[in-house]
């Protein structure tokens, strides 16, 4: 079955197909970073590394173009309060972004531009619309005329132009031809930072920066827009408008993601309720968090609660262990064990991620092998164990799950870590000689303390192993 997607312009599930074979081009709306990203952002940044590692697995040569706005009103706005300068606000929390999409396991973007190293293209696109008749200058502002758009305006939203309300984007909305129209550039005002344009100082407007920066790198038409479902209006639907008016064929498939509520009401700061990557990190292990986050699928509402991430956690944990086990079974250094990028990946669990990414059912393939894989543990039949640990390490590659990835099986070995495992050993030495002179008290007071440290101790065919007791 081919790769089939939920494409927002049209409301119907679609059969993919790239406009060049082999060879896909994907934008996906990034961060406006005026503060640290909280666990909705993660969600998105994770459910796209899944989409483009599915991708990559079908076969495709993906470019992925993943913007950062760092001009912005709200950025504007903290670095007025915080008496921080504005590139300041962006830089910092930009940082913070990448150090948290690199700490969940997303894979880099292949490019990630920035809207202020993209002012000449804007201007460049202005400057088409205003020639074709669909924007015009005022006030130091540049607008797009949405009566000029009439036929198209609203198809992505699935709105009629009368029934919507002004844009409100700017302080001069006496400018404006019709309160509906949005500003593609918005003029200097004291203190701000501006550019240089034709039509006078200023800074980019939201909308105008993403179809410059994509039709830049991915071309004029291209093959997926990404986003939040909260930025189909009026973002990619201005976004729509502006590239297409300009005669760009823009994104042929929309995809959006679900957004995440917390304990069933919509993050705020006002109620504070807003949960961040370091209350995630005081509760769980980051592979952890990715699969949380993962195991949702992407177009669906989810909802924070701490039991259902306590759940998650213990889900990642069964296949960690099986892997871990199997692992040490087989030897996971042998040559004969196959890379998790090149062992076949069962139908089933095709078919989920080619109906519309369905995670959820892809995941579902995961435990059943993982059950299958601890069965054949149990009953000592290595061949059969290799071959449940090469299917579970090639599908949990796909969703950036694989336990025994390098930054995965890392995960926490810093010198605390080897201190203990040496102690660790000491303690179960002194167990096995207790059990071989059959002080069997000695030996259970020994595990009964590791017990209590938090160390969990299992008797396997090949000798004890031990894990930390986790969250």
């Amino acid at each position: 079955m081919s790769l089939r997607l939920y494409d927002t312009s049209t409301r119907t599930v679609r059969t993919f197909e790239p406009l060049e074979e082999g060879r896909v081009g994907m934008y996906v709306c990034g961060a406006t970073p005026q503060a640290a990203p909280h666990i909705g952002h993660l969600r998105s940044g994770v459910i796209y590394d899944v989409l483009l590692r599915w991708l990559r697995r079908s076969g495709y040569e993906v470019t992925f173009a993943r913007n950062v706005t760092d001009i912005d009103d709200k950025i504007l706005a903290v670095a007025a309060e915080s008496g921080v300068p504005w590139f300041a606000v962006a830089e910092g929390n930009q940082r913070v972004f990448s150090k948290g999409y690199d700490l969940l396991g997303c894979l880099p973007p292949t490019i990630e531009p920035r809207a202020t190293g993209h002012v000449p293209e804007m201007i460049v696109l202005m400057r088409r619309l205003i020639e074709k008749g669909h924007a015009y200058a005022s006030g130091g502002d540049v607008y797009f005329d949405v009566n000029s758009w009439t036929d198209r305006y609203g198809g992505l939203s699935n709105q009629k132009i009368e029934n919507m309300r002004s844009a409100a984007d700017t302080a001069t909305e006496d400018c404006k031809r019709d309160p509906r129209d949005f500003a593609l550039w918005k003029g200097a005002k004291p203190g701000e930072p501006y550019w240089e344009t034709p039509w006078g100082e200023g800074r980019p407007g939201w909308h105008l920066e993403c179809s410059a920066m994509a039709t830049k790198y991915l071309g004029s038409t291209f093959d997926i827009h990404g986003g939040g479902v909260d930025l189909i209006f009026p973002h990619h639907e201005n976004e729509i408008a502006q590239s297409q008016a300009a005669g760009d064929g823009f994104a042929r498939y929309w995809l959006h993601n679900g957004l995440l509520t917390v304990d069933g009401e919509k993050m705020s700061k006002s109620v504070g309720n807003v949960v961040l990557l370091p209350d995630l990190l005081d509760k769980a292990r980051p592979a952890e968090i990715r699969y949380y986050l993962t195991a949702a699928h992407y177009r669906s509402l989810m909802d924070y609660t701490d039991a259902a991430l306590g759940e998650a956690v213990s889900a990642y944990q069964r296949i960690e262990g099986f892997a871990v086990r199997a692992a040490e079974v087989i030897g996971a250094a042998e040559p004969a064990v196959e890379a998790p990028g090149s062992a076949a990946l069962p139908e089933a669990f095709i078919a989920a991620l080619n109906d519309d990414l369905g995670v959820p059912q892809a995941l579902a393939v995961v435990h059943e092998t993982v059950r299958e894989g601890n069965n054949a543990l149990a009953a000592g039949d290595e061949p059969q164990v290799r071959r449940y640990l090469a299917s579970v390490r090639a599908m949990t590659d796909v969703l950036g799950l694989d336990p025994l990835s390098e930054q995965w099986s890392r995960e926490g070995e810093d010198d605390l870590h080897l201190v203990v495992d040496a102690l660790v050993k000491v303690a179960l030495e002194q167990r096995q000689a207790a059990r071989t002179r059959k002080d069997y008290a000695a030996a259970d007071a020994i595990r009964d303390g590791l017990t209590a440290a938090g160390i969990l101790v299992e008797d396997t065919p090949h000798g004890p192993r031990w894990e930390l007791k986790r969250h």
